[in-house]
């Protein structure tokens, strides 16, 4: 029985897919949420700057999150790794002569940063002003990062 489908399968379609995927986040200039122009759900990455101030001994961590507000973002810290999350849906329409444009986005976005050993939970604090999220956590000292040797009994 022959199928009423002609399938015909492109190996070169596939190269041009990963090709596109990978140097489209890393060359092109983008806006803070990248994301690929293909058709599967896709999660964003904000663009991220970490910053360590020597006086305070603490280490900022900089998210650019344009248009959304603290609601729509999540903060974790599990098993030493801290995770900002979250969703964001907008909405345009212009009308123009007669005709109505609607243009909607979505999706979601997740950046993990592993912290420091020994950072307890309670010690990170999170701001988030004019689209700009600021996570700020302390940096390990320098006896806490000297080995400690164990004697053998």
């Amino acid at each position: 029985m022959s199928s009423l489908i002609n399938f015909h399968y492109d190996p070169f379609t596939e190269f041009d897919r990963l090709f596109n995927d990978a140097f489209t986040t890393r060359f092109l200039p983008s806006s803070a949420l990248t994301e690929s122009n293909s058709e599967r759900p896709t999660v964003l990455r904000p663009r991220m700057n970490l910053h360590e101030n020597e006086e305070t001994n603490t280490v900022t961590a900089t998210f650019e999150l344009p248009g959304l507000k603290s609601e729509d973002v999540s903060i974790e810290v599990h098993q030493n790794r801290l995770t900002v999350s979250g969703e964001f849906s907008k909405t345009e329409s212009h009308e123009e002569s007669g005709y109505v444009v609607r243009e909607r986005r979505q999706g979601r976005f997740q950046r993990t940063i592993q912290l420091p050993i020994g950072v307890k939970p309670e010690d990170v604090k999170a701001n988030m002003e004019n689209g700009v999220l600021s996570v700020t956590f302390p940096k390990l000292t320098q006896e806490q990062q000297q080995t400690h040797r164990v004697t053998i009994s």
